[in-house]
């Protein structure tokens, strides 16, 4: 296959997993429905508390206002704490909430079930030939973090 076939194929078949899973993953839930830009932004928050807007928004590859945005609503549904960074008055450190932290929990454990029970229906050579690609998806992920990296 060319790369360009390779190109075309792999991005929708990587769209059309998040997709299908997002959906699984919020079926059935009570709580709202969160955008995928507002999960981002907690996961980035969970594994560096304390970040600025600033800086979560070079992280995610969006403006600052958009990212300021999202804290606004994340902050009105209880799920992220903001608090004036001492070193700069003007600045906001953000935080999570312990709703938050359930939340993420709750979809990381209901994604990990999904992808579990849908890796169990696969053959064994299929499982196999996943597990071979993931370094060079680990890869090609590196390759697009570097390339939003440059100016």
């Amino acid at each position: 296959m060319s790369a360009d076939g390779l190109s075309d194929e792999l991005a929708g078949v990587l769209k059309g997993i998040q997709r299908l899973a997002r959906r699984s993953v919020w079926a059935g839930l009570a709580a709202p429905r969160l955008r995928g830009a507002q999960a981002e932004l907690l996961r980035v928050v969970v594994e560096r508390p304390g970040i600025g807007v600033s800086a979560a928004a070079k992280e995610l590859y969006l403006a600052a206002n958009s990212v300021s945005t999202l804290v606004n609503q994340l902050v009105r549904a209880g799920l992220l704490r903001r608090e004036t960074d001492p070193r700069d008055g003007r600045a906001a450190m953000l935080h999570p909430t312990p709703a938050c932290l359930e939340r993420l929990r709750d979809l990381d454990a209901r994604r990990g079930a999904l992808f579990r029970d849908r890796l169990a229906t696969l053959t064994p050579a299929d499982r196999a030939a996943l597990a071979a690609a993931l370094p060079a998806l680990r890869r090609l992920a590196e390759s697009l973090r570097t390339t939003g990296e440059a100016p």
